[in-house]
């Protein structure tokens, strides 16, 4: 028996609800041996909505659940059948296991999920912002650097006729 990881086709939106449909299916059919692991990947995301700093978990891979199986008919078959699975990644109708490095470097990035959560800036070079709080409010001005490690965002303003460039925290500002 050889366990291999596998991606499957399924309706955005709907990765938990086949998830979990899939797990009570692998486990009434007591395959549990054939089908070890299915994984929805996530990563938390810090976001700022309606003035109010939140995490939420954000799908890495919107429609699509990743299984570490072994292919056989019976395991094939349940799978399939399953509500909610549109099919296999692969060519011709047959399935194709991941890559392996594919595989670390995805299981890296659900390993990664207990760290501090990622923000959420949406933000861009060249966006025009207004500035909400601070020292320079009201003021209008284009972005020129995002840093999300740090949640800042570089913004040029123009003070007495001349183009300043101030650090504001990714709060502080808002889309034009």
């Amino acid at each position: 028996m050889t366990l291999q990881w596998y991606v499957l086709r399924v309706a955005s939106g709907q990765e938990d609800r086949v998830r979990r449909g899939l797990e009570s299916r692998v486990k009434a059919k007591g395959l549990e041996t054939r089908v070890t692991r299915i994984l929805v990947p996530t990563e938390a995301v810090t976001e700022l909505k309606g003035g109010r700093k939140r995490t939420i978990k954000r799908k890495i891979y919107p429609g699509y659940v990743i299984v570490e199986m072994d292919l056989d008919d019976a395991s094939w078959f349940l799978i399939r059948e399953t509500p909610g699975v549109g099919d296999f990644i692969g060519s011709h109708g047959k399935p194709e296991p991941m890559a392996e490095q594919e595989v670390n470097k995805l299981l890296g990035q659900v390993g990664k999920e207990s760290e501090k959560p990622k923000l959420k800036i949406q933000f861009a070079k060249g966006d025009a912002v207004k500035i909400r709080e601070g020292p320079f409010e009201n003021y209008d001005g284009v972005v020129d650097e995002v840093d999300a490690n740090k949640g800042t965002v570089k913004v040029i303003i123009t003070v007495f006729n001349r183009p300043t460039l101030v650090e504001l925290n990714y709060w502080q500002v808002e889309a034009i």
